[in-house]
């Protein structure tokens, strides 16, 4: 059985030198090649060194002396460096050769999958044929890098990273480890596992985790929901032809809100009179 492995880092001894680079060996006289572009300098025969293995473009073991961010025994959040349909995605693991995670492990719908520069906390594994594969982290692993979260953090924005769905939103990992969980009726758009998102919290829970959402609170809500129809009138001679009985589809496409979203706006603007409604749209108001 070969002691020799992908996604591990052995020690081990230059036998010779060949035109593309060297020949390694162990004590069991396994061999493997190292090309001389991933070889340190100055390298000499019978030196002991230090290389990881993985499995090169035509799936052949193969070594380098360049140390990736992980290995078998560790997890890091890596970059995605490339996106195949058929396949998965590439990750960046600090090495050439960019390892995938397999399709098998990602969402099953293609717009929860991650896009180049997002990232994901994973480790490395072997398939039954002894291919190296990306892999993410567990739920324990999430769990073990997690901290509890403070009751003082209610209503402040904090950053993260996607890294699992459930049947009704997002889990997130925010950057001072808090477990997030941001719910489908809390976030007015898809999220990819990887991408990174700024989510205000709701709600900390007994156990030390947060609810999240996207949207504002209400009083912010309102107010930019308000700004975004002067906008649109300052832009508009101070006019628009929509009003408080203009269709949702068409409310929807221009100011992508809700009706009631609409109306809340809309009815804070006349209270504050700066708009009034007319036969055929609404109007700035003279000052």
């Amino acid at each position: 059985m070969n002691s020799l492995n992908p996604g591990t880092t052995v020690n081990l001894i230059v036998e010779r030198k060949t035109e593309l680079g060297y020949i390694l060996m162990n004590s069991n006289r396994e061999e493997v090649f190292l090309h001389k572009s991933e070889a340190p300098d100055d390298i000499q025969e019978n030196q002991k060194l230090n290389v990881f293995l993985y499995q090169d473009h035509q799936g052949r073991l193969a070594a380098t002396a360049t140390m990736p961010f992980i290995d078998m025994n560790s997890v890091a959040w890596l970059e995605v460096v490339g996106v195949q349909r058929k396949l998965g995605v590439f990750v960046n693991i600090g090495i050439k050769k960019d390892v995938l995670l397999s399709k098998d492990d990602l969402p099953y719908d293609w717009d929860n999958w991650p896009k180049e520069g997002d990232k994901l906390y994973c480790g490395l594994k072997l398939d039954k044929r002894g291919r190296l594969f990306a892999d993410l982290a567990t739920y324990e692993e999430f769990e073990t890098l997690s901290e509890t979260a403070p009751d003082t953090i209610r209503n402040q924005y904090l950053e993260g990273y996607v890294y699992r769905f459930n049947e009704v939103g997002a889990f997130i990992l925010t950057d001072d480890r808090y477990i997030a969980f941001l719910h489908e009726d809390e976030a007015d758009k898809k999220v990819r596992l990887g991408q990174r998102v700024q989510v205000r919290v709701t709600f900390i829970r007994e156990d030390g985790r947060i609810n999240v959402s996207f949207k504002a609170p209400k009083e912010i809500a309102y107010e930019e929901d308000a700004q975004k129809l002067l906008d649109y009138l300052s832009e508009h001679d101070g006019f628009m032809p929509f009003h408080d009985k203009s269709s949702p589809e068409e409310i929807k496409q221009q100011f992508q809100l809700s009706k009631a979203a609409f109306k809340r706006a809309l009815g804070k603007l006349m209270k504050d009179k700066k708009v009034e409604q007319t036969a055929d749209g609404t109007k700035l108001k003279e000052r």
